[in-house]
């Protein structure tokens, strides 16, 4: 019993994980304006198009990953590595002053998912 609580679980983070991804890739394909409001103007549009249908790519690979029976482990790759690249980002452009402060509110989302993940990989090897 407790196998199918965790796995659901599992699936309950990466679709949540995956959801966040993709909305966050959407928005500056869907309205690039509001996303530069908050955010910052960018130079390269192309930037922000090809970022945001990266994270669109990842979070609907974890959809898929979530529907699946061993599709945890593949989700929680793409959660952490997502995240992890995202923080590292964050945590050194906005220091240089490249990108604004507001990506730290990414940064502590991106702390978020990754303690998630992590958390959940722990409970499940405990459950064992």
């Amino acid at each position: 019993m407790r196998t199918t609580g965790a796995r659901g679980s599992a699936q309950g983070l990466a679709v949540a994980n995956g959801v966040f991804n993709v909305v966050g890739g959407l928005w500056p394909l869907v309205h690039l304006r509001s996303f530069e409001w908050v955010f910052g103007p960018k130079t390269d549009d192309w930037l922000q198009m090809t970022s945001g249908g990266l994270l669109v790519s990842a979070g609907l690979a974890q959809l898929a990953a979530a529907s699946d029976a061993h599709g945890a482990a593949h989700a929680r790759r793409i959660g952490l590595g997502t995240a992890l690249t995202l923080l590292a980002v964050d945590l050194v452009y906005v220091p240089q002053g490249r990108i604004r402060p507001t990506y730290l509110l990414d940064a502590a989302m991106q702390t978020g998912w990754i303690a998630a993940w992590l958390r959940r990989t722990r409970s499940t090897s405990e459950e064992r």
